[in-house]
């Protein structure tokens, strides 16, 4: 089990990386002024399912046996980057998803969907996640795999809480920019400009002999 001060160390680590702009951040409020704060939530939702796929992924080691194959970090950024450029043309051609009153389950689960794909082809996040945690683990007290999983759930609900609040604030921006007039175009043209962002960024990440020594000041 992970002691006290252990994990009241983690959870000011973990405060301070949500703290710090990062591609989840950017994700979470574009999607927020795009769709309201549910759009924001759902969004939240995504990503914080992601963080428990990575938590087991690093647990059973599978995240260092993709890390140990050179080419897996260029795969999963191209990959990634080409899902967020498909991304950024729906959002244009489509308006996105409408997240209003009307708006149908299925454009709630399609943003989920969206946001726990964007998480698991970041190869950021997959090193961050074998980097990060293990940090916490003391392997005296007990299994490191269990320690693993306890960090990455209280990381998961965490991520949760606290893009669900970004999510609702963001909504709340694009409730108020929807009653303006061309708001809709400019919400759309904002997500589309979000996710090419996004995109460059990964397109633009060092090899991960680089990424692995810088995750610790990395936003989350």
């Amino acid at each position: 089990m992970i002691g006290i001060a252990t994990l009241s160390l983690f959870l000011l680590a973990v405060l301070a990386l949500f703290l710090s702009p990062g591609p989840n951040m950017a994700f979470v409020l574009s999607h927020g002024v795009a769709h309201g704060p549910r759009g924001g939530f759902a969004a939240a939702i995504g990503i914080s399912a992601a963080d428990l796929v990575h938590t087991l992924f690093a647990a059973t080691g599978v995240t260092a046996l993709v890390a140990a194959w050179p080419p897996s970090f260029d795969v999963l950024r191209y990959a990634g980057a080409l899902y967020l450029v498909w991304l950024a043309v729906q959002a244009l051609r489509h308006g996105g998803l409408r997240m209003d009153a009307q708006a149908q389950p299925a454009g709630f689960g399609r943003i989920v969907r969206m946001a726990l794909l964007n998480n698991l082809v970041n190869p950021k996040a997959l090193l961050f996640f074998m980097v990060f945690l293990p940090q916490f683990v003391d392997p005296a007290r007990g299994s490191v795999a269990l320690q693993l999983v306890q960090l990455g759930v209280v990381l998961s609900v965490a991520a949760l809480a606290f893009n669900t609040l970004l999510g609702a604030c963001s909504g709340q921006v694009g409730r108020w920019l929807q009653r303006r007039p061309g708001a809709e175009k400019f919400q759309r043209t904002l997500l589309a400009l979000v996710m090419i962002g996004l995109a460059i960024r990964l397109l633009m990440l060092d090899r991960p002999a680089a990424s692995v020594a810088a995750l610790p000041a990395q936003g989350h």
